[in-house]
């Protein structure tokens, strides 16, 4: 066997993780094998946040149109899926190829391999018949896959996952929905506004079963105002497939039929795929915890959903900026440069742009000591259903922090009663809610739903993050008249 390759990292998958971290890398100067085995940029770009906000942005073009009646004259709206998919097709995911990513990444230096990366030992991975030794470093950018119920009878039948949906050239007459998170609401909505008619399946007693109780009632009106069905508390017992015709079968008698089948219940990670137990770390788990610097164990790092912290690519994008500072700050001292805030060129055969990687990423982190390497701090973890309403919610729900035992304190305000939210009209509706740690005197979790909630929620998370006292948010000056003038009402509504 031929003796390994050795290079300074290895990154063996290229998603919004992996791809920021290996091209940061290669700037500056180390020698990196990106390894990818389908597309570099992974679910966002061609499966997940651009594409199906682009079908939500016409999906929500509609919506408008049909509200003309009543605000501005009248209006006719004749809608068209041809379009949408053409721009998802041309415009956003070049057919599903990834070659302009891949060259974005060897542009910097980077080189690419196409293929799955295994770890075959301490430093080492293999690549088909290609072994490395990482002298810096490996860091696993796997990402997850659907996590696919084990359903009597849905194995083998042609069920849709995130990817059939967003790659649809043609629109069903009907769709059942199997999930009732973030992702199947905002599918839901758009093929309902597009004259699909869908039925929504969920488990437990609410959708958006996550977030706050509240927010479940609204995304749950707004989508049945588009003509949504929703069926809650279903215990799905088997799944029959005949004739282009899906059969879910439930507990109780229950049954409901649409031609296509969209299976949305979560993700996972295949840790089984990785050889991690050639470095002692156990790969029966559903994710791969990490520390708060990103190390799986020593020498390997890893970033995006496998780690388990939400599946958000500004999670992966967060992740991805404490790597390349903790990388490079361990090939400085490595080498006995100065400290990582600094000016030291990188390690690896190569002089090159680790002042400017390492000076960016190196600055003070939560810690605030200047010089160290950032630690990961999700207390302010912001997310977005983009559901019209928005549904946006950063830190602690009410039920999370109470049973954390905080002395909790709640503010509410429906959007409808601040002027902006008057004006705007009773739909789509939303409100404003503020979790208070009232010994602290501190924001520790808030939603804001509405027209614009994922725009809103920006202040909230810059309070909890922050730590804002409450005391100095209330004697803002809110802009009127604003959405985000709600946020005053709320505070102002704590008890």
């Amino acid at each position: 066997m031929a003796e390994p390759e050795l290079v300074d990292v290895v990154v063996v998958g290229l998603g919004v993780g992996g791809e920021e971290v290996a091209g940061r890398l290669a700037e500056a100067g180390l020698s990196v094998v990106g390894v990818e085995r389908d597309l570099v940029g992974g679910e966002c770009p061609y499966w997940g946040c651009i594409p199906s906000k682009m079908m939500i942005r016409a999906a929500n073009a509609l919506a408008e149109a049909r509200r003309v009646d009543g605000l501005a004259g009248s209006a006719q709206v004749r809608a068209d899926w041809a379009p949408v998919a053409k721009r998802i097709r041309e415009e956003a995911t070049d057919t599903w190829n990834d070659r302009a990513a891949v060259d974005r990444f060897t542009g910097k230096g980077g080189r690419f391999l196409r293929g799955s990366g295994r770890l075959d030992g301490p430093g080492r991975v293999r690549v088909g018949d290609q072994v490395f030794q990482a002298r810096r470093g490996i860091v696993l950018g796997t990402g997850t896959r659907p996590s696919i119920p084990p359903i009597d009878g849905l194995a083998g039948t042609p069920y849709w996952t995130n990817h059939q949906a967003i790659e649809v050239a043609e629109l069903p007459a009907t769709l059942l929905i199997i999930g009732g998170g973030a992702i199947g609401l905002e599918l839901a909505q758009v093929f309902a506004r597009f004259g699909v008619g869908v039925t929504v399946l969920e488990a437990s007693g609410r959708v958006l079963a996550l977030e706050e109780p509240e927010s479940s009632e609204v995304a749950a009106a707004a989508l049945r105002a588009d003509g949504v069905e929703i069926a809650t508390e279903v215990k799905i017992e088997r799944v029959g497939h005949d004739d282009d015709t899906f059969t879910v079968y439930a507990a109780g008698d229950r049954s409901f039929s649409a031609e296509k089948l969209l299976v949305v219940t979560g993700r996972r990670a295949h840790l089984d795929e990785l050889g991690l137990d050639t470095v002692g770390v156990d790969a029966t788990q559903r994710y791969l915890p990490v520390d708060d610097r990103m190390h799986v164990t020593d020498g390997i790092w890893a970033v995006g959903d496998v780690t388990g912290e939400g599946a958000f690519t500004h999670i992966a994008m967060y992740q991805a900026s404490i790597v390349v500072a903790d990388v490079l700050d361990r090939a400085r001292r490595a080498e006995g440069g100065p400290d990582a805030s600094g000016t030291a060129s990188v390690v690896g055969g190569a002089m090159g742009a680790a002042s400017a990687v390492g000076g960016s990423m190196g600055a003070a982190g939560p810690s605030g000591a200047a010089g160290t390497v950032p630690r990961a701090d999700y207390r302010a973890l912001p997310r977005v259903t983009f559901t019209d309403p928005e549904v946006g919610a950063v830190g602690l729900t009410e039920r999370q922090a109470r049973e954390r035992g905080i002395n909790v304190q709640v503010g509410f305000t429906e959007l409808s009663s601040s002027t902006r939210g008057w004006i705007h009209g009773g739909e789509p509706g939303g409100f404003i809610k503020v979790i208070a740690d009232a010994d602290q005197g501190v924001l520790i979790g808030a939603t804001s739903v509405g027209p614009a909630g994922g725009e809103v929620l920006s202040a909230l998370v810059v309070a909890v993050h922050a730590a804002v006292p409450v005391s100095q948010l209330r004697h803002m000056i809110y802009a009127y008249p604003t959405f985000h003038r709600a946020i005053q009402s709320a505070l102002n509504d704590l008890s």
